[in-house]
């Protein structure tokens, strides 16, 4: 299994429950549509500890599927719509489990 885990920075005049909630939704719900993605989940809610907003955690089954993941039309749209456009820093970390 690939493990794919994305860390991202939210804009100061961004950082809101909607903007998050969108980004959650937005990627949660292409689970069932990207082939090879066995499981995403988002985490918005931080301790006062945390130095970044928004944690993407993803399972693929092997990192062909990561791959066409990045790409695949409903990614794209999801990150071009709720993602992108509100975020300040994006950090990734993927690794074979």
């Amino acid at each position: 299994m690939v493990k794919h885990v994305i860390l991202w920075k939210l804009k100061a005049e961004h950082n809101t429950a909607d903007v998050k909630k969108g980004i959650k939704t937005g990627l949660e719900g292409l689970a069932g549509i990207i082939p090879g993605l066995v499981e995403i989940k988002v985490e918005t809610e931080t301790l006062a500890s945390s130095n970044v907003d928004v944690m993407l955690y993803s399972v693929f089954c092997d990192e062909d599927a990561l791959k066409n993941y990045a790409v695949h039309p409903e990614h794209v749209k999801v990150a071009d719509t709720y993602v992108r456009p509100f975020t300040e820093t994006r950090a990734c970390f993927d690794y074979i489990d």
